[in-house]
């Protein structure tokens, strides 16, 4: 029997997850930590059902998605800048250099005190893991343009935003699109985090809930709820861009 291409990749992690059920069951395993996946499926439809996850899963992705498009939008217009203007790339490399590796979890202690627990704290701190790889890929995109397209704004003298509205952009947007879904994965990575470190909401507070009340069950199926999330994430967003790059939207992938 010939399998469909789009069930063979899921074949490994099926029989994984069957290998690990049966070893639970007959090892009579008791822990902390681990569960059958039949428990985590029973503890991930009741969570559905009683409305927590959708309610956690709101929360994550609201601080997600506004710090995505605040620092998106940052590093947009700074990668433009530094991609247009030889001049401005060569100063602020060094202080863009420096400021990058830092670990937006390491902002922690200064973001709560100066925003305190909730939204803001958690968008400012996504917002800043989303600023470089939209900066980068910008930068890299705008500078990588045609050099012909630009001498034809300027032989037709336009102005540095009608060169950029007209021109740059149009031309750099398959790698932009790319540089955000990127960013988006950062985002709900480091929305989670700041939840699971310190801030008391979302699905990554949801999970030291579950951890503090001796539930492995609900604690893997959180877990396993943001894996989905993520891929269904990235699953819209990668639709999205082949539906409006098409051939253009491989070759920003391979770039």
């Amino acid at each position: 029997m010939i399998l469909p291409e789009r069930i063979k990749p899921a074949l490994l992690p099926l029989a994984a997850l069957l290998i690990f059920e049966i070893w639970m069951r007959l090892a009579d395993v008791q822990s902390d930590s681990l569960a059958p996946p039949s428990a985590i499926a029973l503890a991930l439809a009741g969570a559905l059902t009683d409305g927590s996850l959708l309610a956690a899963t709101r929360d994550t992705l609201a601080a997600a998605f506004a710090g995505l498009a605040l620092g998106g939008a940052i590093g947009l217009v700074l990668g433009i800048a530094l991609g247009l203007s030889h001049v401005f790339d060569r100063l602020m490399e060094v202080t863009i250099e420096a400021i990058r590796p830092i670990p937006s979890v390491a902002l922690l202690p200064i973001a709560l005190i100066a925003l305190g627990f909730g939204y803001r704290m958690e968008i400012a701190i996504v917002s800043f893991a989303c600023v470089w790889p939209v900066l980068i890929m910008t930068r890299a995109a705008v500078g990588g343009i045609e050099p012909r397209l630009i001498e034809v704004a300027r032989v037709l003298r336009l102005s540095q935003l009608d060169r950029v509205r007209k021109i740059v952009i149009p031309a750099a947007l398959p790698r932009i699109f790319l540089a955000f879904r990127l960013a988006a994965g950062i985002a709900l990575i480091v929305a989670v985090t700041v939840e699971i470190a310190i801030n008391p909401l979302g699905l990554g507070a949801g999970i030291m809930t579950a951890q503090q009340a001796l539930r492995p069950d609900l604690m893997l199926a959180y877990l396993v709820w943001i894996g989905v999330t993520g891929f269904a994430l990235n699953a819209a967003l990668m639709a999205a861009q082949k539906t409006l790059f098409g051939r253009a939207a491989a070759i920003g992938d391979q770039a």
